[in-house]
C-alpha cells in the first residue's frame, strides 16, 4: 500500500473493548429505564404552563419555596427569555380548573415573594394529550429507523443499513438512558434533539460509508478490516473538526441559553459525543461482522462481446 493510506491509528483493534464497553452503557440504561424510567415533564404527563412577569429579576430558589409552602409539590420553576420572565410547570390538580389553579398561585406568590408578579398567560395540558405525544414521539423514532434502513440499503448494501441502524439505536438508547440515570426532564425539547441526533449520527456515518465503499472498489490490497481502518482515518479529520464545532455551539447553548433550553442542548451534547464513537466503534465493526467485502461493493461489468451473442 502507498504512504497515503498506511493505517496511523488501529481502531478496529479495540472493538473488542469497545462492544464491552457499549454493552455496559446500554444495559445500565435498559436497567434504569426499566426500574425508574424518564422524568416526564408537563408535555407528557399534563398540568398547567403559567408565566409570570416580574418587575425586577425574579430568585427561582426563593420562588420554589414559595411555591412548595403553598401546596405546589413538584413545581417546575425556570427563567423564560429574561430573567424578569418566569414559566411555572404544575402538576395537574383534578380539584381546581386552570383558571382557579392559577390565581391560586398567583395569589400565593404575591402574598409571600419578595415581589408581585404578572400573569401573563396559563394553558393547560391534559394527560390525553400528553399520553398521545408520548405515543407519536415513540412513532416518529420508529418511522426514522425505518426510512434509514430503507435510504442505506438503496444507496450502500443491506449490510451497511443495519450497521447504521444499530449505531443509530445505540444512541437512542443511551441518551435516553443518560437522562433516566440522572432524572433530567424529558420533554418534547428532549426528544426534538433526540431526532436531530439521529441526523447528526447518520451523516457522520454515512461518510465513513462513503469512504468505505470507495476504498473497497480502490484498493487492490487489504483485508476488510484493512479497508475500514483506512477509511476512518482518511475521515477522522472531518469527524473531529464537525464534532468539535458542533459541541462548542452546544455547549455556549447549555451555558448561556438560559434554562428553557438547558436539557435540549444537554441531550445534543451527549447524543453527538456517542454518534461520534459509534460511527467508528459500532456501525464499522457491525458492518465487518456481518461479512462485508469487496465483492459486495464491486460494480458490476458486463463484457459488450457476451451482449453480442446474445440472440
Amino acid at each position: 500500500m502507498t504512504d497515503q493510506t498506511t493505517i496511523k491509528i488501529d481502531f478496529l483493534s479495540k472493538r473488542k473493548l469497545a462492544t464491552i464497553f457499549s454493552f455496559l452503557l446500554i444495559l445500565v440504561s435498559i436497567a434504569s429505564l426499566a426500574t425508574q424510567g424518564l422524568k416526564k415533564g408537563i408535555d407528557f404527563t399534563g398540568g398547567t404552563l403559567v408565566e409570570m412577569s416580574f418587575s425586577a429579576p425574579a430568585d427561582l430558589n426563593e420562588l420554589r419555596q414559595v411555591l412548595t409552602t403553598a401546596g405546589f409539590e413538584g413545581a417546575v420553576v425556570q427563567h423564560f427569555g429574561s430573567s424578569h420572565e418566569v414559566l411555572i410547570r404544575l402538576l395537574p390538580d383534578v380539584s381546581l380548573n386552570t383558571a382557579a389553579l392559577s390565581n391560586k398561585m398567583q395569589a400565593s406568590i404575591n402574598a409571600q415573594f419578595s415581589q408581585p408578579g404578572e400573569l401573563r398567560r396559563a394553558e393547560f395540558v391534559g394527560p390525553q394529550v400528553g399520553e398521545e405525544l408520548t405515543e407519536d414521539g415513540g412513532l416518529a423514532l420508529l418511522y426514522a429507523m425505518i426510512c434509514i434502513l430503507i435510504y442505506v440499503t438503496v444507496r450502500f448494501e443491506y449490510r451497511f443499513a443495519l450497521g447504521s441502524v444499530a449505531a443509530l439505536a445505540h444512541d437512542v438508547i443511551i441518551t435516553l438512558g443518560f437522562f433516566s440515570v440522572f432524572q433530567f426532564e424529558f420533554d418534547l425539547t428532549v426528544l426534538a434533539a433526540l431526532l436531530a441526533v439521529i441526523g447528526y449520527s447518520l451523516n457522520d456515518t454515512i461518510v465513513v460509508f462513503d469512504r468505505v465503499r470507495e476504498n473497497f472498489r480502490k484498493l487492490r490490497k487489504g483485508s476488510p478490516s484493512e479497508v475500514v481502518n483506512i477509511s476512518l482515518n482518511q475521515t477522522l479529520s472531518r469527524t473531529i473538526m464537525t464534532s468539535l464545532t458542533t459541541l462548542l455551539v452546544l455547549i455556549a447553548l447549555f451555558i448561556f441559553g438560559g434554562e428553557i433550553i438547558h436539557d435540549f442542548a444537554l441531550a445534543l451534547i451527549v447524543g453527538v459525543l456517542i454518534g461520534t464513537y459509534s460511527s467508528i466503534y459500532v456501525a464499522s465493526p457491525i458492518t465487518l461482522a456481518l461479512g462485508i467485502s469487496k465483492a459486495d461493493l464491486m460494480v458490476v461489468t458486463v463484457d459488450q462481446e457476451e451482449l453480442d451473442k446474445i440472440p
